[in-house]
């Protein structure tokens, strides 16, 4: 029987079963972990209750309300009892508390599952945190996110990531105009094409939708993969699906 140290995570959602509606497992039977706290903040953040305390993108949140934690051990079983064979570590940004995650997510690949960690790229992942994670799942901000970019593009960090073999690397784009940013990155940091997903802005169904049209096109060109948002198009902007 394993034995759990005492570490606690701090998290907003823990759901499932449902689907991992992004990237390169987009449509996989999935649970998700939402971790709280981020540092940093985009302005079209559709996850802001997970860190903006202040109101910065128009909504005040609660810490009280919004921040649960769980030990490392509740946190298993709770995961672990939904039966998906993929489990989704997801924020804020989860390299926060990647010291506690590094045991969460070794005990998770133990009983046979796979972990994805989304992440924005700019914590490097530590050695005894890469090998317990199955993907990583890398999300630059570009500068539609309203953050400077000395902030949202850390060299160091995303050089540690690719160098996992793990990682794939996502961009949140609203059109064509921001692939040009999206190939700057992707030359600057010696990305390879076939490891570029890129991803339509957008809260709603009908955004979704849209975006990932303008887009197709300009992607495909580019050689890059093109990923749109399945759980927005079935439950729109629902909260734990």
């Amino acid at each position: 029987m394993t034995k759990f140290t005492d570490g606690v995570l701090q998290y907003s959602e823990l759901f499932g079963p449902t689907i991992q509606g992004e990237g390169p497992s987009l449509g996989r039977l999935a649970a998700f972990l939402r971790l709280a706290q981020c540092n940093l903040d985009c302005a079209w953040c559709d996850t802001s209750y997970t860190w903006d305390w202040s109101g910065a993108n128009g909504v005040v949140y609660d810490p009280a309300v919004e921040v649960q934690e769980a030990t490392v051990a509740a946190a298993f079983h709770r995961l672990a009892a939904m039966n998906a064979p993929l489990i989704v570590v997801t924020g804020g940004e989860p390299l926060l508390q990647q010291t506690t995650l590094t045991e969460l997510c070794g005990e998770l690949q133990a009983i046979g599952l796979d972990v994805e960690i989304e992440t924005n790229g700019t914590i490097a992942p530590r050695q005894a945190f890469a090998d317990v994670v199955t993907r990583f799942n890398v999300s630059p901000k570009l500068a539609n996110s309203g953050i400077a970019w000395n902030r949202r593009l850390k060299g160091d960090p995303l050089e540690a990531l690719q160098a996992t073999g793990k990682a794939s690397f996502k961009f949140v784009c609203h059109d064509e105009s921001d692939l040009d940013e999206v190939e700057a990155i992707v030359r600057g940091a010696n990305l390879r094409p076939r490891d570029v997903w890129v991803m339509p802005l957008g809260k709603s169904a009908n955004q979704v939708s849209n975006g990932t049209t303008r887009l197709a096109g300009a992607t495909i060109e580019r050689g890059y993969n093109l990923t749109t948002r399945l759980h927005v198009l079935i439950w729109g902007a629902i909260r734990g699906v």
